[in-house]
């Protein structure tokens, strides 16, 4: 397993214990249930409101208005935007689950597995997110997920900044059409991106960030 691997393991195993954490305290399972069953209160708002950078994916028309997944994924099309579209991909990993999650999963990039099968999140890593899900009482029906670049680097090198500017607007309009009300940033790229900052990844694993209209 390669260090970016471990890393974006690191990541994950350190973003699910805080949301179990959080659980113990308020009520994860409770609180992230179906869109369509009615709120519960909860004692305190984990993730306050702040602005963020404007997603500019969407034409212009629609930047007004939160977009949908399908015109997000329209708008991407058969992206030629970086280098990686002539890298040898076999498939871009747009990302999968539901579209009006709560939850929402944010990693660097496809690997190996996730451009054969086009999925976000199948291989090692997938596995174990996959389980850290279940224990949390919802399923990956429950949740989205999806990856800052779109596309499988090279070998599973880590994305070059130019990669991670031409991708950035869709991921972001990704979470912008969810609306959730929790983003679980997977590896640095992936905290550095949706928190537009350089700073170090253990500087920000571990505690909750402002992002969006997310609680």
């Amino acid at each position: 397993m390669s260090e970016e691997s471990r890393e974006e393991l690191r990541s994950l195993v350190g973003a699910v214990r805080l949301l179990a954490e959080w659980d113990a305290d308020d009520g994860l399972h409770r609180y992230l249930r179906p869109a369509t069953a009615a709120p519960v209160p909860v004692s305190r708002t984990p993730v306050p409101v702040a602005p963020a950078p404007r997603p500019t994916a969407l034409p212009p028309q629609a930047s007004s208005e939160r977009p949908s997944l399908n015109a997000v994924r329209e708008e991407l099309g058969d992206c030629q935007r970086c280098k990686l579209a002539r890298a040898g991909r076999n498939t871009i990993v747009f990302g999968e689950g539901n579209p009006r999650a709560r939850l929402v999963f944010v990693g660097e990039a496809p690997g190996f597995h996730e451009d054969r099968q086009g999925r976000p999140f199948v291989g090692a890593a997938g596995e174990l997110l996959d389980k850290m899900i279940v224990a949390m009482g919802l399923t990956r029906a429950d949740v989205y997920i999806c990856n800052v670049v779109k596309c499988r680097p090279p070998d599973n090198r880590n994305p070059e900044p130019d990669e991670v500017v031409a991708c950035q607007p869709f991921m972001l309009a990704q979470v912008r059409a969810i609306g959730p009300e929790i983003v679980v940033a997977m590896g640095k790229f992936a905290a550095q991106t949706l928190l537009n900052t350089t700073e170090a990844i253990s500087r920000l694993r571990g505690r909750f960030h402002p992002y969006f209209d997310a609680k």
